[in-house]
């Protein structure tokens, strides 16, 4: 017997209180429809207030869910680390007010190593509505794939960029990887992120295990695991400004 489902009436269930909707956004250019569920562009299209860090990429996006999206009608509310806050303490008022808004990562999922999290905090403390959405997010994908532990990982987000804070920190994430059993994940500035690898490279051990993920969900996605002796003796991936996921272990 098929069933269908009724996206709308899905809809109608979950809008009966207005909520803070947090809307993933692909991980690069790729069709919305190969990382994004249905319902979520149901919600998107409904919202007329968005918080976003870069209202042009934003605008860009909303697009692309949906060309038939009047842009023009819609209120954005910028927040990035340049925004105060006291802009930031009224930006919930639309919400308070009964109207659903929406909260736009420039890649992946909202408040996950993204300014986000601070509005979030910000309706948990006035006790609205969160609802999380269904999307892409690199730092799972990544560990997903890399073969290791998902039972227990950290993401500590960037690392120092003075060199020897930086050496030393890749040392302490490779020592707790080992004494811990747990996977470490980071990121880095996608056109830093060669040197990065140059230098995970001359200070991890042989033995360790390191997970690149690059351009995830993308048609020129790239994820292998190898020893660090293993990386050494092969041709190294081209990083240069390509969002990528390191995973020690």
């Amino acid at each position: 017997m098929l069933y269908c489902i009724d996206f709308g009436f899905i809809l109608s269930l979950i809008t009966m209180e207005h909520a803070l909707y947090l809307i993933p956004n692909t991980l690069g250019e790729c069709e919305t429809s190969n990382v994004l569920p249905a319902i979520n562009i149901d919600i998107i299209r409904e919202i007329k207030h968005f918080i976003v860090e870069d209202v042009r990429t934003a605008r860009r996006f909303l697009k692309k869910v949906d060309s038939n999206i009047n842009i023009d009608e819609l209120q954005f509310y910028t927040l990035n680390k340049h925004t105060s806050p006291n802009e930031l303490s009224s930006y919930l008022e639309p919400l308070e007010k009964g109207f659903d808004m929406g909260v736009i990562s420039e890649a992946g999922c909202p408040a996950i190593a993204d300014p986000g999290a601070e509005v979030v905090k910000m309706a948990q403390t006035k006790n609205l509505k969160v609802v999380p959405l269904v999307g892409p997010s690199s730092i799972l994908l990544g560990l997903m794939a890399s073969g290791f532990n998902g039972q227990s990982f950290a993401f500590v987000g960037y690392l120092p960029i003075q060199g020897n804070e930086r050496t030393q920190r890749i040392k302490q994430l490779e020592k707790r990887a080992k004494t811990e059993n747990q996977s470490q994940i980071f990121i880095e500035t996608p056109y830093r992120n060669q040197k990065l690898l140059s230098e995970i490279l001359s200070t991890c051990q042989g033995n360790t295990k390191l997970c690149i993920a690059c351009d995830i969900t993308l048609e020129s996605e790239y994820i292998k695991t190898k020893s660090i002796n293993e990386w050494k003796k092969s041709a190294l991936p081209d990083l240069n400004k390509r969002p990528s996921i390191f995973i020690l272990y």
